[in-house]
């Protein structure tokens, strides 16, 4: 069966996005889906990069809120909408984090590792005072701390969300090189009931990165024990939306999956793959 909830996406509520919610919810129903999640951006104590307005992921919740009420309400007989947020890890806003995830009745909460030492390894000089495999250890190291500190969520956002940018020349990423620091990152979510984000938005823009997690760490989470998947393309834009489903369905199934999951009021609700 194909996939038709998309349970990671954003819009113009997050800092990186100027697409405006209506546009997302009107592609969705164009491709077919009959549910998805918007998992807006809140990433506290963000670092200045050049890109980017100071402080870009401060999310308005009530105001993104009252939004997607409204649109749930005019779409309700096309689509399912739930109110969802991703949050960003870091050690020292751990308090502020756990006071926003229990502020308001979200649908769904994604946990995710943007930072490492709070610098962003989308921008190319952060990867210059230190080897690949150093800060690989160190972000799959914060990783566990930060899962640990922070409660109060549903999945984990794209596991291995640092491979994606990896400077050109080190091809070198897999689970079996890092299998130390990614196998207690998974037993600790099995053991809290926690899930794993299967995120394509890689697949949309390379023919040679992985999706996240890459098809190992997502077969490893299955052998250890895990079950909670749920599907995001972690689309910005109405066109990645549901972007290459196929593909990680496929990843799904040859790791031994059988169902995926969507949540409602933090509670999951399984379907069959």
């Amino acid at each position: 069966m194909p996939i038709t909830s998309d349970f990671h996406m954003h819009s113009n509520h997050s800092g990186d996005s100027s697409t405006p919610m209506e546009d997302m919810i009107k592609s969705a129903i164009d491709k077919g889906l009959s549910e998805i999640c918007f998992t807006e951006h809140l990433d506290l104590d963000y670092p200045d990069t050049p890109d980017l307005p100071p402080e870009p992921f401060t999310l308005d919740v009530p105001s993104y809120k009252k939004e997607l009420f409204s649109l749930k309400d005019k779409y309700k007989d096309k689509i399912t909408l739930r109110f969802g947020i991703e949050i960003g890890m870091q050690a020292q806003v751990t308090k502020e984090n756990l006071a926003i995830a229990k502020s308001d009745s979200f649908d769904f909460i994604i946990a995710s590792q943007h930072l490492v030492d709070r610098r962003d390894p989308f921008y190319p000089d952060f990867w210059a005072p230190d080897t690949v495999e150093n800060i690989f250890n160190r972000f799959f190291d914060q990783t566990l701390e930060n899962i640990k500190l922070f409660s109060e969520f549903d999945v984990l956002g794209h596991l291995d969300y640092i491979s994606r940018y990896v400077p050109e020349g080190d091809t070198t990423y897999s689970y079996e090189r890092f299998a130390d620091k990614i196998d207690p990152i998974l037993e600790y979510l099995i053991a809290n009931d926690k899930g794993l984000d299967v995120n394509s938005k890689v697949l949309a823009y390379s023919d040679i990165l992985p999706p996240n997690p890459c098809p190992e760490a997502l077969k490893r989470y299955k052998e250890l024990g895990g079950a909670l998947i749920t599907f995001g393309s972690d689309a910005h834009t109405p066109d990645k939306i549901g972007c290459c489903f196929d593909t990680i369905r496929q990843i799904a199934l040859d790791s031994g999956f059988t169902e995926y999951y969507t949540f409602e009021n933090r509670k999951p609700v399984a379907h069959k793959l």
